[in-house]
């Protein structure tokens, strides 16, 4: 104990202050590369992501293996208390994501009479690559009345706008939509775990938590030295995804420039969450042939039908000797690519999740979808609406839960923090 005591809480209490998170902030840029840059050199699983820098790591960052995602709802009326929930928020998150308690004292160091400000089962861990990732809902700006809440309403961007319902929506409220979201990922689900349960502890009377989602297995890979990874129906998933490597597409497709909003979004980036149900027992009924059919890639290899390797590029001309096109209309590879799509990408990393069962004897379980985008209305939106309307893989699978957040820049060094730009 003595020994975690020394690199945890002591490490905590001496870089309680401003500076000495500066210095912290200052020391992982220079190991490790600033926060918007492809961190390519974290090959320890167990290593610390920088947390500051001009745009929000968990972004580009390489997936990590596992997800806790919450939203919260803001129950206080008052401005001054959200800012300076933001500013606690911003400064145990610098602390957790360099492998530190969620406070300065720690879990175990402080008055033995009074509550600690780290719950404390992250004590002996190591940092794990945990991201902490920041987004604002409209429902921030205005509620269901229109009102102004904080008076930010003349500052809500155009982007924010709510998505349109889709055909086969199943969209439960409840798991939907929120004030303010914050995505944890990590290679040890502990240390993601309790890095949302220390920002909803800190939160208490200010915020609460509307709903959360626990994920594994990420489902996209965000680095080019990242192999492409599975969904729960056993196929490749995200293998045109963006990568953080392809620094003009980003910037074509990922991040918000000058110009194409309010100035706060500068540098940031549009997440949207959909939380889909698959339909695991009836897809494990399905012949193999129907399910690359409805893929349009083989199962193991991946490679896109007339292809031979996964990265092969896609040729949706190739016709069969009776004229029918070898990747069918209808295919989900063929509906979501960019060519039927004007162009558009995103950047996606979502995660499976399996949430018990149903109550029926099924299983609960499918894809936590994440996607950033520079405009969700130009990009995500489009995508969708042909595979809503389109997609033979509907009969497999249900859109149960639907979210749009604006995600501005990173938080530049210690006198700075998560949502400044917004509320100046």
């Amino acid at each position: 104990m003595a020994e975690r005591l020394s690199r945890r809480q002591m490490l905590a209490i001496g870089g309680a202050g401003a500076a000495g998170l500066a210095a912290a902030g200052v020391a992982g840029a220079m190991l490790r590369g600033a926060a918007d840059e492809p961190p390519t050199e974290l090959n320890d699983p167990s290593a610390a992501v920088p947390f500051y820098g001009t745009r929000q790591a968990g972004i580009i960052t390489p997936a990590q293996d596992r997800l806790h995602f919450v939203a919260f709802d803001v129950v206080t009326t008052k401005r001054e208390e959200l800012i300076r929930l933001l500013q606690a928020w911003t400064e145990a998150a610098a602390r957790m994501t360099a492998g530190r308690d969620a406070g300065p004292v720690g879990a175990v160091a402080g008055i033995p009479e009074a509550p600690p400000d780290d719950t404390g089962e992250a004590i002996g861990l190591p940092p794990a690559q945990l991201t902490l990732t920041i987004g604002f809902g409209a429902s921030l700006f205005r509620d269901a009345e229109g009102r102004d809440r904080f008076g930010l309403a003349d500052r809500v961007p155009e982007a924010l706008a709510p998505l349109p319902r889709f055909p086969n929506d199943a969209i439960e409220p409840a798991i939907s939509h929120g004030d303010i979201c914050v995505q944890a990922c990590a290679n040890d689900p502990q240390v993601a775990v309790h890095a949302i349960r220390n920002l909803a502890r800190i939160g208490f009377g200010v915020v609460s938590v509307r709903w959360s989602q626990l994920g594994y297995g990420r489902t996209s890979s965000t680095s080019t030295e990242q192999q492409t990874a599975r969904n729960l129906m056993g196929f490749k998933d995200g293998t045109a995804n963006l990568k953080a490597e392809q620094t003009a597409e980003l910037d074509r497709h990922l991040w918000v420039g000058s110009g194409d909003g309010p100035s706060w979004m500068d540098g940031g980036s549009y997440l949207v969450t959909r939380k889909i149900r698959m339909m695991i027992e009836t897809w494990d009924r399905t012949s193999l042939v129907e399910q690359e059919t409805i893929i349009g890639r083989t199962k193991g290899e991946g490679a896109v039908f007339g292809q031979v390797k996964e990265f092969d590029e896609p040729d949706f001309t190739i016709r069969h000797g009776d004229g029918e096109l070898v990747v069918p209309e209808d295919s989900h590879i063929r509906l979501a690519h960019r060519d039927f799509n004007g162009g558009a990408r995103m950047l996606r990393r979502g995660y499976n999740f399996v949430d018990g069962s149903d109550g029926l004897g099924r299983l609960n379980a499918g894809l936590f979808f994440i996607s950033y985008q520079r405009n969700a209305h130009r990009q995500f939106v489009p995508v969708q609406r042909q595979l809503a309307t389109k997609d033979v893989l509907n009969e497999y699978i249900r859109h149960v839960s639907s979210g749009l957040f604006a995600c501005p820049g990173g938080v530049r060094d210690a006198t700075d923090h998560w949502g400044r730009a917004l509320f100046a």
